[in-house]
């Protein structure tokens, strides 16, 4: 330390001393390293994401509905679901109980011919017995014993296939249940809309309603009231 910082420091007047080199480039560093671990969180952030705003929804990202029509109507759409699959759980019924029927009748005929092999099993058991020694009776024997036993085979495809249907006839009445659901939702629907028309029913007809104003002050759109609007609001108030 000089003579002249040293009466300086004894005198009190101590804001005119200067930093030494070293001390300067302590602060000047520790100063740095203060302003690298000061960081701004919007520089985290990607420039998407400083853009984005959540309370800003574009027009072209609102799905608007579909029209009023009756291919959109919720009620009619239901309403022809009901109709359309009772036609078509109609036309199934007819058609199992179709193919049913047709299982019966050829169980019917496969028993009339097993009744033939039988008697032919029969026959040719009573030749076989009383001339051993002929081979044609044997064979014979042996068909009609493997025919019976096909057919056997096909009886209880025949009975299986059958059960088969009549459980797809069980499962088909579900049908009728949800058909039950959609009508119980279309009559809640048309309660609600009944009570809905009535909650908002008034005492003016729309026709006699003051038109609604197109922009109001404060409103962010720039639609104003056109010529016409204006004329024709000036000719009621005229009235």
């Amino acid at each position: 330390m000089t003579q002249e910082e040293l009466d300086a420091l004894m005198s009190g007047d101590i804001d005119d001393l200067d930093l030494d080199e070293a001390a300067e480039e302590e602060v000047v560093a520790q100063e740095e390293t203060k302003e690298e671990e000061v960081v701004d969180p919007l520089e985290a952030l990607t420039q998407e994401e400083k853009e984005y705003d959540i309370t800003k929804v574009k027009d072209d990202e609102v799905t608007l509905p579909l029209p009023a029509t009756n291919e959109n109507k919720m009620v009619h759409q239901l309403d022809d679901v009901t109709k359309e699959s009772e036609e078509k759980a109609t036309e199934i019924f007819d058609i199992i109980e179709g193919v049913s029927n047709d299982l019966m009748d050829a169980e019917e005929h496969l028993n009339s011919v097993k009744d033939v092999i039988e008697s032919n099993i029969e026959l040719f058991e009573k030749l076989t017995q009383k001339f051993p020694h002929v081979e044609a009776f044997k064979q014979q024997l042996e068909k009609n014993q493997g025919v019976l036993d096909a057919m056997q085979t096909s009886e209880e495809i025949l009975q299986n296939s059958g059960d088969s249907i009549m459980n797809v006839m069980d499962i088909m009445q579900y049908q009728d249940i949800h058909r039950q659901k959609i009508e119980r939702v279309i009559n809640v629907m048309r309660s609600l809309s009944r009570y809905m028309n009535t909650l908002f029913e008034g005492k003016i007809e729309d026709e006699k309603r003051v038109s609604s104003a197109q922009h109001i002050i404060g409103d962010t759109h720039n639609d104003v009231a056109s010529d016409d609007d204006i004329e024709a609001l000036l000719a009621q108030f005229g009235n």
